[in-house]
């Protein structure tokens, strides 16, 4: 288990490139498994969760080679439709196997997924929407097994704008007899993506990026090459931290209308920011006013994924900060490790009441999910004192590299090996 030692205080000044989304990879190596024709996938990031979602693709017989940045998967000899516990508990995203398993092989065995601990995050949209396209499932011992003689496109309608059952949805349906229509679908960046990958293939997908996606069933798809978009939430993330620190921050490759309300938020804290030509610059004198106001939603609300960060600057920002956590209900579990540091937060179910205070202090501090491990950081990075931030499992689930690139901002962050 590493850990990171971080002495705070320090200005950051600097540009640094912004990774490929790892919400975008993971679904495009799900995708990947729909053609027997090679993919090539520029970029990937070098994360825990591609490494997993890696092995799980070679479980099932797939060929997947990392080389120069890039990954090939080769799934002509894949033959398996069954995912082990051992590698759905690590990840999330190992629920959109289930579209893809069913186009290629009718059928799919695959244990409840898992990934950080946020709270519930049913499946029950993934399933109801597969039931609509012609699919058998059954529960047992916590798996879940889906067969079909074959996919027949329908009419869907989503309660709720649920990435990973919009994707999963796309993943099924591509290949089914006939048309489907998916109403209130997710209007996220990577669901774009994940389009414009498909369509590359050979498929015929309209409409992402709106709440209303048409596909029309095609009988086979192809291979391609593609790059996917950069990732919206690394790029917020270390905005962030060019807010909390002070300095000039400047991050290359995403569009600044993808991080529209984030970019609104920082305004409001006081910092000056430009975004142009998919680049996004910040400068803070590190002396910030609080949100009177933060609600996350789906896209293109205030991302959830960044909800912990921007909790953290409002801790050292003067005034108070009220905080609601629309999506997920434990989104929360990494504030008794801010107030370790001196933050002043009290949390009632899915609300946080931020007071500012001058500055927090270094303090040892677990990370206990992904973007709540990733808050902890820049709150180590903004306080007074040494810290130390324990598990970094979880961080080096979603950012390659984070300490190097800190560095590079001028950080003092270092990588201990325990």
């Amino acid at each position: 288990m590493d850990k990171y030692i971080i002495d705070g205080g320090r200005r950051l000044c600097g540009s640094i490139r912004a990774q490929s989304a790892k919400n975008s990879v993971l679904p495009l190596f799900a995708a990947s498994v729909l053609t027997e024709k090679q993919v090539i996938i520029r970029e990937v990031p070098q994360i825990a969760d591609v490494v997993c979602m890696a092995e799980i693709l070679r479980e099932i017989g797939a060929e997947v080679t990392f080389q120069n940045g890039d990954v090939l998967v080769d799934s002509a000899n894949a033959k398996s439709h069954e995912i082990p516990y051992a590698l759905t508990r690590e990840l999330r995203s190992s629920v959109f196997m289930l579209g893809s398993l069913l186009t290629r092989f009718h059928r799919a065995m695959i244990a409840y997924p898992g990934g950080c601990d946020i709270g519930q995050r049913p499946i029950d949209l993934h399933l109801s929407a597969l039931r609509s396209l012609g699919v058998s499932i059954r529960e047992r011992d916590g798996y879940i097994f889906c067969e079909c003689d074959k996919l027949r496109g329908a009419e869907i309608a989503l309660d709720f704008p649920s990435v990973g059952a919009t994707e999963n949805i796309l993943l099924a349906a591509v290949k089914a007899e006939g048309r489907t229509v998916l109403q209130g679908a997710a209007k996220e960046p990577e669901i774009v993506d994940l389009q414009n990958f498909l369509n590359a293939m050979g498929a015929k997908v309209h409409g992402a990026g709106s709440d209303v996606i048409e596909i029309e069933g095609v009988k086979t798809l192809g291979g391609v090459t593609f790059r996917p978009l950069k990732d919206r939430i690394e790029a917020g993330t270390f905005l962030i931290a060019g807010a909390i620190c002070g300095g000039e921050v400047e991050v290359v490759g995403v569009q600044g209308e993808n991080l529209r309300m984030l970019l609104h938020k920082l305004r409001e804290n006081g910092c000056k920011v430009h975004a142009k030509n998919g680049k996004i610059r910040i400068e803070s004198t590190g002396k910030l006013k609080c949100n009177r106001r933060i609600e996350t939603m789906p896209y293109p609300g205030f991302p959830t994924d960044l909800q912990a960060q921007q909790t953290t600057l409002n801790c050292g920002a003067q005034g108070d900060a009220l905080i609601e956590e629309n999506l997920f209900e434990t989104r929360f579990k990494f504030v008794p490790e801010l107030k370790k540091m001196g933050a002043d937060v009290e949390v009632k179910g899915r609300t946080a009441f931020v007071r500012g205070v001058e500055k927090l202090h270094g303090a040892t501090v677990v990370s206990g999910d992904l973007r709540g491990g990733a808050a902890l950081v820049l709150a180590a990075l903004g306080a007074e004192g040494e810290s130390e931030v324990l598990d970094l499992s979880h961080i080096d689930r979603g950012y390659s590299d984070f300490e190097g690139k800190l560095v590079g901002l001028g950080a003092a962050i270092r990588r201990v090996k325990l």
